[in-house]
């Protein structure tokens, strides 16, 4: 990676210019290689990097398991809007706990004041990077689509809207059988700043190829404008191209607002009508003309599957969280030392004949290191006590979310269809009102016509055309008379269909408030434990740095005896492997 000697900004090598001017592109090594972050996280190597935020390999100090850290670039850590995002992303996607959305471990700030995310440690590659090199064939593509919006749909079940889906933002894992897992990223971030696709267009919230219309006019109706950025990803997937083809920004916005999409079948000739149809529903203009919600596109993608006899993948509740690899406790503090005064009280026994036969100063110095480790010692288990309580807080929080996540999804299936029934039954009330009003339309003229006959009779002479008219204005307060019972009846049958939805609604707000409370109750748990790993850890590095210098002091007189040779070399060597 390449860094800018003005902005500082990281970009790959590639890269040949920043916008900054008089900037310049350097390769330099990222500072935070090898620091430790909070006492916990050692950082290993840069994975990832965007405007944003670089993700890095990181490992656990007290506990041997690989993790990714995202820290957020630091020249924007002073914008309260850009920290709530990014703070926002590990909030959301924490309490999801779904097979197909990532799994965050923890969040914080470090000593600077830069935010960070300690997630699960992805393998694979990044939806973009798989169309890069052509479209999918449909089983692959539908296997992918249905995990897709099974993630969407328990995050728009908890009130959670991504706002920023596109490939980059949907990672392929792979499971034991060589399938794909699907794996939704960056919630509640929107990363536009240096868009490959899209240079020098500035920050946006949101990326422009997948920006629903009423995103682009201001007008964010939640849950629906994920599912048209979804359709314009379907579609991509499908064909390798995008739905609109624009050389810039506003080209885009122009045409997701006001033009049809490319035909996806002259695209692709082996897509099936039913996929076809789901994809054109999805990117319809308005948000009232598309599914009802993420888990009826579920379930069409589904049958879509089933009448293909395509592969499915495994359902949610049978395919596990991801799990944090198993805990393997790094060697022990006092294990360490143990190992290195028993090596020194050796130099002394070797050099002098006794440890007692020592001059003084040199057992002063070891009976000093002994002090320093006991504290050492006490204060890295009671860290790892605390490390331990913290992993039983998470498997805690992580079985609890899984069982409401469940719960609120057999609710949010149960809801999407009641909202199809209240969707069917206000179209329905909606044709009986316009039958309704187009009788009493025919009933006013019918009743005009009967008057001006009246007129002409006078009521004096039984004319026929009178009879007529009557007869008429008879047939249409029966005609309007029916339409009216008709209307009541949609009426009565929408308003069944709403108390059903609303009543599903306040069961689905009840478990989302449980898992709010339980959240909060964890974050508390949480914060005391990793207090007491950070203060303990912090001092307790402290402590072992006086050990270092106490250790060399003894040492140095010791360096010319060739005898103890062996032993120096044994003492590198175990903290070389400590390191």
């Amino acid at each position: 990676m390449k860094t800018c000697t003005q902005c500082k900004m990281r970009y790959p090598n590639e890269a040949t210019f920043c916008f900054v001017e008089g900037a310049e592109l350097v390769e330099l090594p990222d500072p935070r290689i090898g620091t430790l972050l909070t006492g916990r996280y050692v950082i290993e190597e840069v994975i990832g990097e965007g405007g944003m935020a670089t993700v890095y390999r990181a490992r656990h100090k007290l506990v041997d398991r690989a993790v990714a850290v995202k820290i957020m670039n630091p020249l924007l850590a002073s914008d309260p809007i850009v920290r709530e995002r990014f703070r926002r992303e590990a909030r959301s996607a924490q309490k999801l706990a779904h097979p197909n959305i990532i799994e965050i471990f923890d969040q914080g700030d470090t000593e600077d004041g830069t935010c960070f995310i300690v997630m699960e440690l992805l393998r694979g590659e990044s939806l973009a990077t798989t169309i890069a090199r052509g479209r999918l064939e449909v089983d692959r593509a539908v296997h992918v689509m249905i995990q897709v919006a099974r993630g969407i749909a328990r995050a728009h079940d908890l009130e959670v809207i991504h706002r920023d889906i596109k490939p980059e933002n949907i990672f392929l894992s792979q499971r034991d059988d060589g399938s794909d897992l699907v794996k939704l990223l960056d919630f509640g971030i929107a990363k536009s700043r240096h868009d490959s696709r899209l240079t020098g267009q500035g920050e946006l919230f949101g990326t422009p190829q997948y920006m629903a219309p009423e995103r682009i006019m201001g007008n964010d109706t939640g849950g629906a404008s994920d599912l048209y950025a979804l359709g314009v990803v379907f579609f991509e997937m499908l064909t390798g191209e995008l739905p609109f083809s624009a050389p810039d920004v506003t080209s885009f916005f122009v045409k997701h607002m006001n033009e049809a999409p490319r035909s996806l079948a002259s695209l692709n000739a082996k897509v099936p009508p039913a996929l076809d149809d789901l994809v054109v529903k999805m990117l319809a203009k308005e948000p009232k003309d598309r599914p009802v919600d993420a888990h009826r596109v579920h379930q069409d993608l589904l049958d879509i599957q089933k009448e293909r006899e395509g592969a499915l993948p495994p359902s949610a509740d049978e395919e596990p969280l991801t799990v944090a690899a198993p805990i393997t406790l790094t060697a022990g503090a006092a294990d360490q030392w143990a190992r290195r005064i028993f090596v020194l009280e050796q130099m002394l026994s070797r050099a002098f004949g006794a440890k007692n036969r020592a001059p003084g100063e040199l057992t002063k110095l070891l009976d000093e290191v002994n002090d320093l480790v006991r504290q050492v010692v006490q204060l890295r288990g009671e860290g790892m006590e605390a490390q331990h309580a913290l992993e039983g807080i998470d498997t805690r929080g992580r079985e609890k979310r899984a069982q409401l996540g469940f719960a609120v999804d057999q609710l949010g299936v149960d809801s999407s269809k009641a909202k199809e029934d209240l969707r069917a039954a206000r179209e329905a009330q909606r044709k009986a009102e316009e039958e309704c009003t187009g009788a009493r339309a025919r009933f006013d003229a019918a009743h005009k016509e009967m008057v001006v006959w009246e007129g002409r009779s006078g009521m004096l002479e039984p004319w026929s055309d009178l009879a007529q008219a009557y007869r008429a204005t008879a047939d249409a307060v029966d005609e309007w008379n029916a339409y009216r019972q008709e209307e009541r009846r949609a009426q009565e049958v929408a308003e069944a269909a709403e108390r059903v939805v609303n009543d599903l609604d306040f069961q689905i707000r009840e478990l989302r408030s449980a898992l709010a409370k339980f959240e909060q109750q964890l974050d508390e748990e949480r914060e005391k434990c990793r207090q007491t790993i950070e203060t303990n850890g912090n001092e307790a590095d402290k402590i072992e740095t006086q050990l270092f210098e106490l250790t060399t002091r003894f040492c140095k007189p010791l360096r010319a005896k060739p005898e103890l040779a062996p032993l120096f070399k044994e003492l590198e060597t175990e903290a070389e492997a400590a390191a």
